[in-house]
């Protein structure tokens, strides 16, 4: 499919996990892509196999944000998709009881704050253009409550869904669709990671899901190009949950 023909699509983020993916099949459908990420080499290893451009950038500094945009029209004359997926989880975002306020910061900082940004500064390229679609990457957390607390993680993206949906609300009339991706857990380098470390945690993460697996990231991606697509013309202000079926389950299946 070509859904994103001649597109401009920047991607947060995009050096790893979902967005790498989502780069890749932005690329596919013949989007030109530009991969902004604080990691230089792979970013720019990225950007070179889907035949895109890559800027480094902070999303947590106002200035990067603004010059990552900035850089994007300038290279292509329009910014037309904006998947505002970087984020952390670091293992120092625990229970209330034990997480700092340090964490707690940093967290929102990256996680909330720098969607804020992303949206704030590529909606003026949006509004003058007439045309646009921003996808925020949130998770299913914001719609459901876990035991197993990362409070500031779950708190930044309850901030996203719930920004998402203004902003999808506030520019529908301008031709700029907002919407909030809400994923499951998939399986990228950071799930890996943390999974390794207590693989008790991650069976119990495991059983709640009912099609019984953690997501791929190109799974993830498959969404996200749905959202950035004219196939998605009528969604707007959404969270799209992407979380096989988690969000929806009592009680799963023992098969």
């Amino acid at each position: 499919m070509q859904r994103l023909q001649d597109r401009v699509a920047v991607v947060t983020g995009g050096a790893s996990g979902i967005g790498l993916a989502t780069a890749r099949r932005f690329a596919q459908e013949g989007a030109k892509v530009v991969i902004a990420d604080l990691d230089e080499t792979t970013g720019k290893g990225v950007a070179e196999e889907v035949g895109g451009l890559f800027v480094r950038a902070d999303v947590t500094s106002e200035d990067d944000v603004r010059g990552m945009y900035a850089f994007a029209n300038e290279a292509y004359g329009s910014v037309d998709i904006a998947f505002n997926n970087a984020g952390i989880s670091p293992p120092d975002d625990d229970s209330i009881l034990s997480t700092g306020l340090d964490a707690w910061r940093r967290v929102q900082e990256v996680n909330l704050t720098s969607v804020y940004l992303c949206c704030k500064y590529v909606i003026p390229y949006m509004r003058e253009q007439g045309r646009g679609s921003i996808i925020n990457t949130a998770s299913f957390v914001a719609v459901m409550g876990a035991a197993t607390s990362q409070i500031s993680y779950t708190a930044s993206k309850g901030g996203v869904l719930a920004m998402s949906r203004e902003l999808g609300v506030q520019f529908a009339r301008e031709g700029i669709r907002v919407n909030a991706l809400c994923p499951g857990p998939v399986n990228t380098p950071l799930l890996q990671e943390l999974f390794a470390k207590d693989p008790e945690r991650a069976a119990r993460r495991l059983v709640h899901i009912p099609v019984g697996r953690f997501a791929e990231a190109t799974e993830i991606a498959a969404a996200v190009a749905f959202l950035a697509s004219d196939d998605a013309s009528f969604i707007t202000a959404a969270e799209f949950l992407v979380d096989g079926g988690i969000s929806g389950a009592y009680v799963t299946p023992t098969g």
